[in-house]
């Protein structure tokens, strides 16, 4: 089922069990795809949309720690059900060992080995991965595997 349509069918879900929280944060996501959409001039691909998810978990990442720095955790903590409504839509993430084992296949491929190689290796890593892992637990395995 492409992603517009399954957030379009939670959020009549969410309207139906009156769960006034999701239902904000799917109408928020639904509006950053609308508004990428109409950038675009075109309907969204899954991926393309997949890119818009992710973005509204990083600025909501963002926000969350902002607030915990601030000692706001009346702000933080629904900020954390905003994020964890949102990752139910992402591709299940790889674990460590498979990411490490991923990016060394990864990097050996393109014979990267130094430390001096990492902006390349990043490049190549990410590219590898696919959206299956997040950023900064890429650059930790990056990381080790130029070490």
């Amino acid at each position: 089922m492409p992603i517009i349509t399954q957030v379009n069918d939670d959020m009549k879900a969410a309207m139906k069990a009156q769960e006034a929280a999701k239902l904000s944060t799917i109408r928020m996501l639904k509006t950053a795809l609308k508004n990428k959409e109409i950038d675009l001039m075109r309907a969204l691909t899954d991926d393309e949309a997949l890119a818009v998810i992710r973005t509204q978990i990083k600025q909501l990442r963002d926000s969350a720690e902002s607030f915990t720095a601030a000692g706001r955790t009346d702000l933080a903590d629904p900020v954390a059900g905003e994020i964890a409504t949102l990752e139910a839509y992402l591709p299940s993430q790889l674990s460590d060992a498979a990411l490490d084992a991923k990016v060394r296949e990864a990097l050996s491929g393109a014979g990267l080995t130094s430390k001096a190689d990492t902006g390349r290796a990043m490049g190549v890593a990410m590219k590898a991965v696919a959206g299956l892992a997040d950023g900064a637990r890429v650059k930790k395995a990056v990381e080790s595997a130029l070490a």
